[in-house]
């Protein structure tokens, strides 16, 4: 359903619902006060015939009906406490209120005699505390029945009258004011289909309701993620292609220079390994670019991540050296289906990480082990931690956490290794869950689906 057509029904409801609500206490208000007006006239009545009722020991009598100021049908009936009728104005001999004549007490009752609707009242004559008969006193409902139908009918005519104008005034008034938000939809749609930034939806007046601004931020957001967009198309093409020649060329003229062995290898060794680290980040915004893209090749084959896992520990250890320590708590036998490069490239991003950010004296801590149908790859260290509100926003490109944890000169300190890992699990059809606490470390746990040949 539509949202205008949720809204109709909606302000349609709300006034149907009012509209109930104020009938019905306005039938029951008028109700209230005919019925009222109509025991005031029973009472009346009871109090000008009570006067000519006579009493002889347990006998009655009326010595005549006196002037009644009635309009409306009265109907008259005097009964002994032996069951006689002893005075009646109607042409039927049976009471108009049978269930009256066994009660002790003066009540007002509605009731239905020989197709009649009736309001009446029951007053016991007592003659000291001994009952001596029952005065029944009716009143036709006739004029009160109509009126009751009448004031129904009119209630519920103005109710769907007023229902219907309602409804047709909301389906206008939303209808006009949901237009400009497909506007919004059309441009929101077309920009998913061809990845074009640059369209913009016209605001027309007026501009200071909700929906307008609600444009004018939309435009406001479209022109800078179009700005970002095009800035780090910009950044990345530019460092890659700007760096790429360059580091080519001296990672070739260091290897002849070593050939030639003319200059000192501790310096060649400086070189090699700061254009090695240049070379990781032109290759990182490279890989960044290419996934933006789609365009990232994945050769998925059955993998052991045993053996992955311990080529990356060897490596581990020579980078942490004497400064730290590497273990592994526990490793099982596990096979996956993906890319080898890339899934060794996720755990060497993490270790290094894991390595860099923790102080001299502290550990690093490999794991793997299979839960279900996943095998799970955990990577632990006792640095000091992520604070808690950089967590949601770690695997995010170029996103700087604590500057505690962004102090390396190399291209991790710009968040792409992160977001690289992240990439790349999630086409493997797996995931990253981190938790840290500041002080007590970080843990990354990649989860992976088992190579189903080997379930």
């Amino acid at each position: 359903m539509s949202l205008q057509r949720r809204l109709t029904l909606l302000y349609t409801s709300l006034v149907g619902g009012v509209l109930l609500l104020s009938g019905v206490a306005i039938y029951a208000s008028v109700s209230v006060e005919l019925l009222a007006r109509i025991d005031t006239q029973l009472a009346n009545t009871a109090e000008q015939i009570l006067p000519a009722i006579r009493t002889s020991g347990s006998q009655i009598s009326l010595t005549s009906f006196p002037p009644l100021d009635q309009v409306e049908t009265v109907y008259i009936q005097l009964w002994s406490q032996d069951g006689r009728l002893v005075a009646n104005n109607t042409r039927f001999n049976d009471s108009i209120d049978p269930a009256g004549l066994r009660i002790n007490q003066t009540i007002y009752r509605t009731s239905t005699f020989h197709a009649a609707h009736l309001r009446i009242l029951d007053v016991p004559l007592v003659v000291g505390e001994r009952p001596v008969g029952i005065l029944q006193v009716g009143g036709s409902l006739g004029t009160i029945d109509t009126t009751q139908n009448v004031l129904r009918s009119v209630l519920l005519i103005s109710a769907l009258i007023s229902m219907a104008v309602v409804a047709l005034g909301a389906w206008l008034s939303t209808g006009q004011a949901l237009s400009r938000l497909k506007a919004v939809t059309e441009v929101a749609t077309h920009i998913t289909r061809a990845d074009d930034l640059s369209r913009r939806i016209p605001v027309s007046p007026p501009e200071e309701d909700e929906v307008g601004q609600l444009i004018i931020a939309f435009n406001q957001t479209l022109s800078r993620l179009e700005s970002l967009f095009n800035t780090q198309r910009r950044f990345l093409t530019d460092v890659s292609h700007e760096l790429r020649t360059p580091l080519t060329v001296i990672k070739g003229n260091v290897g002849l220079l070593r050939k030639m062995g003319v200059t000192d290898e501790e310096s060649l060794s400086g070189i090699e390994i700061e254009v090695d680290r240049l070379t990781r980040l032109v290759g990182d915004l490279l890989l960044l670019a290419q996934a933006e893209s789609g365009k990232i090749p994945l050769d998925m084959r059955p993998v052991d991540l045993d053996t992955v896992l311990l080529e990356v520990y060897q490596q581990a250890r020579v980078l942490a050296g004497d400064r730290l320590q590497v273990r592994i708590g526990e490793i099982d036998q596990v096979q996956v289906m993906g890319d080898r490069d890339r899934l060794k490239q996720v755990l060497i991003n993490l270790v290094s990480n894991a390595i860099k950010y923790t102080p001299a004296g502290g550990q690093v801590i490999l794991a793997l082990s299979k839960s279900y149908d996943m095998a799970r790859l955990v990577v632990s260290d006792t640095g000091p931690g992520i604070p808690t509100k950089d967590l949601p926003h770690i695997f995010e490109r170029f996103y700087r956490a604590e500057k505690s944890r962004t102090r390396g000169r190399d291209g991790s300190s710009y968040g792409l290794g992160l977001s690289i890992a992240y990439w790349i699990v999630h086409h493997h059809g797996g995931r990253i869950e981190v938790e840290s606490k500041e002080g007590h470390g970080t843990t990354f746990v990649l989860w992976l689906p088992l190579d189903k040949t080997t379930r």
